[in-house]
């Protein structure tokens, strides 16, 4: 019986994910349909409250989604937390604090760009829908069920032992290290009006992000040794260099990359 609560549990915190990544396209794409907050509502409230409690949410969402990716976390976290459902846990800790995030933000106004070339503004339009695309292609490549921890409570259900995922480079992560971050960035930057709330979503949601890749490269040195060192050496990190590694990871947990 527990093998199918856990199953279920897993399922469920996969399908939550995807439920609040579809609310986050709308916020930062302002496709709210005046049903559900977006990132440029009417602005409420003094200026420096909202971007007070705006880089608060961020900072609230940030930590714990990459203090709980990392191993001595996770040591600690299983004492309580049954191993198989480890992954699927933190994916609702995510979850729900980018819905505290998505639900609390408070839109401040001011207009930092405003594109009225058609060409720009369309050109953009499609970066934010590419952006939004290759999130979920780009952990298909790595195995998107392992990274929400599906993959875990399946093998479970069956009775098998877990194991992680082999060393390899699928496609993009041939180019750049990690494909996922710029597909983020994409999303978050690709905005034809670019407001005040949404250049500082943009900006402390960029600066997580570089900020994240030496810890989560640490952590690939270790579980993978020198041939993510010779990975590395070969293939830039979010900017692509002459020449493509032939050879790379799959990476067993790109935590800081998921939402």
């Amino acid at each position: 019986m527990k093998r199918y609560l856990y199953f279920t549990y897993g399922v469920a915190c996969h399908a939550l994910f995807l439920a609040v990544y579809a609310w986050m396209i709308a916020f930062v794409g302002n496709i709210g349909f005046g049903l559900i907050p977006t990132i440029d509502g009417r602005p409420s409230g003094s200026l420096y409250g909202a971007l007070a409690i705006d880089a608060l949410l961020i900072v609230l969402f940030v930590v714990p989604h990459s203090v709980m990716a990392r191993p001595a976390f996770k040591r600690w976290w299983t004492r309580f937390v049954p191993q198989p459902i480890e992954r699927s846990t933190y994916v609702l800790v995510s979850c729900v604090l980018m819905a505290l995030l998505l639900w609390q933000w408070r839109p401040i106004g001011g207009v930092v760009w405003h594109v009225t070339n058609p060409v720009g503004r369309w050109t953009l339009y499609v970066l934010f829908v590419s952006g939004a695309l290759l999130v979920p292609g780009v952990s298909l490549l790595i195995n998107h069920f392992d990274l929400f921890g599906t993959r875990q409570v399946w093998l479970h259900l069956r009775g098998r032992e877990y194991s992680h995922l082999p060393f390899r480079t699928p496609l993009t992560y041939r180019v750049v290290r990690h494909p996922l971050y710029i597909s983020w960035m994409m999303l978050f930057w690709a905005a034809p009006t670019m407001t005040v709330a949404h250049l500082l979503f943009a900006v402390l949601t960029t600066a997580y992000m570089l900020i994240a890749i030496p810890f989560e490269e640490r952590d690939l040195v270790t579980h993978f040794g020198d041939r993510y060192e010779e990975y590395r050496r070969r293939v830039g990190a979010l900017i692509p260099r002459l020449g493509c590694a032939k050879e790379g990871p799959q990476r067993p947990e790109v935590a800081a990359d998921a939402a």
